[in-house]
């Protein structure tokens, strides 16, 4: 069953509107921090997903606004009986912004860039599946012996093992398609010079002000984009831009709505209309890095899950969430239903810690992104572990410091408010492979907590090897599984799966300017509209 889901437009930017609508014109968003990269093989946090999907393409993609795949790049593909191997035909005469047209090569090269470990792609693991990824990504090989380019049109992966999320792969932005040359010619520096084959072009980047999307005037897709020019201003806080949105300065606030001004703003009848609500496959989490002691001990982990006041955190954000028990959100395929979690209980909190030999408590550091209320939230829970003896020391910091920190395993305990994980695609082992599994515990990965369970990946993989829709219940079932199996081992304390809301100017007009996103699924700006527009 298809499963459609709204997510936050603050989270996930813009999503597409009526591809009937031919209006032109330009847009303003804000957003408080500035933009890490735009390099599809880099890029990985909500804000420069939705940038990246403008600029590139890949094979796959979804139908605006739900989670179905779609053809993108590729004009038609197969799939074998054994699931095994994926033929895909591109479409003729597609041209990246250089002017050079778009080919199967292309699409060898991008990925094995990503798989590459000079590379240091967080997206490495989505790959696991084709032949050759092991010893690619050890360095021992220098391509993936899984992809063959059949023709200038025509590329085949064989793949290790059948996957059943192959097809979401080649969707997300890790597997969009760049040109050698231009890599070749920016080497690190492409993600600050782009180029693909999108709706929009980069224009212009000043570092700590602005970015500028201006239409591609040779996009290969018919009637898009709407829009003449995007502009991204940067260093914006979230309460100046609300303020901004009401002088008609600003289109979209991309940080959402300030919680602080929330109630305001939700009762205020001028914006009635203009509030953009929905639920979303988001879970809020505290990691906590198992090869850094004392959080090598599972005692000192099953502790602070015990000592989290979820209750008091959803609150602190007008209680636009609901409390978690487990990593997957309850409306993912694979949530445990009966599965009650962690209790808060301080005192069986610190019986831990003094089984694991810490009675007297220790002293850590915890990792927050600095907009609010990830700071508020970050005091909350440093309150709640000094209650157990637990001293933390809170580093706020901008986004991309707290996800450097993460990646290179610096961090001890990250708040992942803010980043906290949304689904790339509407699958369970989205949930665990980039975040929880072996494949993410690697530098630049987004495994935070470094946790590797070799067990479970293997768990893991048979799930992913269930391609038969028959199988589709066991599958749940196995992933359910799997998530009680990390529960045990408590590399995180989910807390809250949240409710998100967005704003948006009053010239942008109703639902057919301004659909909001089903999942963590790259977005394109391409069909957003304005009423206004001259």
């Amino acid at each position: 069953m298809k499963r459609v889901l709204l997510a936050s437009a603050a989270a996930m930017a813009i999503a597409a509107a009526s591809s009937a609508a031919q209006a032109a014109g330009e847009i303003v968003i804000t957003y408080k921090d500035d933009v890490s990269t735009l390099d599809p093989a880099i890029g990985y946090d909500w804000q420069n997903w939705s940038m990246i999907k403008s600029l590139f393409d890949g094979l796959m993609d979804y139908k605006p606004g739900t989670t179905e795949l779609v053809p993108d790049l590729a004009e038609s593909y197969e799939i074998s009986p054994d699931g095994t191997t994926f033929t895909f035909k591109l479409r003729p005469g597609v041209k990246f912004a250089n002017g050079r047209e778009v080919t199967a090569e292309d699409v060898k090269y991008s990925i094995e860039r990503v798989v590459n470990p000079e590379t240091q792609s967080p997206g490495a693991g989505f790959f696991g599946s084709i032949a050759g990824y092991d010893e690619m990504s050890s360095g021992d090989a220098d391509g993936l012996s899984g992809i063959t380019v059949v023709d200038p049109m025509t590329v085949e992966f064989k793949l290790s093992r059948p996957d059943a999320t192959f097809l979401h792969v080649m969707a997300i932005n890790f597997g969009h398609v760049v040109p050698r040359e231009e890599v070749e010619k920016w080497g690190a520096d492409f993600g600050k010079h782009p180029v693909g084959s999108g709706a929009y072009n980069l224009t212009e980047w000043t570092l700590g002000q602005r970015l500028v999307f201006e239409k591609n005037q040779d996009y290969w897709r018919e009637g898009v984009p709407n829009l003449d020019k995007i502009t991204f201003e940067v260093g914006q806080e979230p309460t100046v831009a609300l303020l901004r949105l009401k002088n008609g300065e600003v289109d979209i606030p991309g940080d959402g709505i300030p919680p602080a001004q929330f109630l305001e703003v939700k009762d205020d009848p001028e914006y009635k209309d203009r509030i953009v609500e929905g639920g979303q496959l988001h879970t809020g989490y505290i990691t906590m890095n198992v090869n850094t002691e004392p959080f090598d001990d599972v005692r000192v982990r099953q502790a602070v899950n015990m000592a989290i006041n979820k209750d008091r955190v959803v609150r602190i954000i007008n209680g636009r969430a609901v409390p978690a028990n487990q990593p997957l959100p309850p409306t993912m395929p694979g949530y445990v239903e009966d599965y009650e979690g962690y209790a808060y209980d301080p005192d069986a909190a610190k019986a831990l810690l003094a089984d694991a030999g810490l009675a007297d408590g220790f002293e850590t550091e915890m990792y927050v992104m600095n907009t609010d209320p990830n700071p508020r939230i970050a005091q909350a829970i440093q309150q709640d572990l000094a209650a157990i003896g637990i001293t933390v020391d809170i580093k706020s910091l901008a986004q991309a410091n707290v996800i450097d920190a993460g990646g290179n395993g610096t961090a001890p305990m990250i708040w992942s408010g803010g980043m906290a994980w949304i689904a790339d695609f509407p699958d369970p082992s989205n949930f665990y492979g980039p975040i929880l599994g072996c494949d993410g515990a690697v530098q630049g990965g987004w495994n935070w907590s470094w946790y590797c369970n070799e067990e479970l990946d293997a768990m893991a993989q048979k799930a992913d090897a269930m391609t038969d829709p028959a199988q589709a219940a066991e599958r749940e079932k196995l992933w359910g599984e799997i998530f009680l199996k990390v529960m045990e081992d408590a590399p995180w304390a989910p807390v809250f799966n949240e409710q998100r809301f967005t704003i948006r100017s009053a010239r942008m007009g109703g639902d057919d300017a301004l659909y909001v996103d089903p999942v963590h699924i790259p977005v394109h700006y391409d069909a957003v509209t304005v009423t206004d527009a001259q």
